[in-house]
């Protein structure tokens, strides 16, 4: 019943989306004294949800998925920060990593957010109570 409506797959596609940014600052801050590493990155959510809902064939039923997923959730986009490489080839910045996992975090938190007020007001509005 949730799946159909917009708001709450919004909600867990901007959730997921943040847990796999974690994921990938993560992973920079763990090779920040790796020699050659490149720090990597997830496209904006707004990118990546946009372009899997322009002009996608929409799922109407969990079983109609297409290539086995469902053609409506948005794939996270791994994209290299371009900044300047240390003389060993790294380009972590461990300072741009912890604003980088404030800007996740806010964003998994606003997921949260919009899933339990939306949940508040489809209560009141099945159940007449909040």
């Amino acid at each position: 019943m949730f799946e159909k409506l917009e708001i709450f797959s919004m909600a867990q596609a901007l959730a997921r989306h943040g847990a796999a940014r974690q994921s990938v600052i993560a992973q920079n801050v763990a090779n920040a004294d790796t020699p050659g590493y490149r720090a990597r990155d997830i496209a904006e959510f707004g990118q990546t949800y946009r372009a899997s809902t322009e002009d996608a064939l929409r799922a109407t039923r969990p079983g109609h998925g297409f290539d086995g997923r469902q053609a409506n959730a948005p794939t996270a986009t791994t994209v290299y920060r371009p900044d300047a490489a240390a003389p060993n080839g790294n380009n972590v910045s461990v300072e741009q990593e912890m604003f980088a996992a404030a800007r996740a975090k806010s964003d998994h938190d606003r997921a949260l957010a919009v899933y339990g007020s939306a949940m508040k007001i489809l209560r009141t509005a099945v159940g007449g109570r909040g």
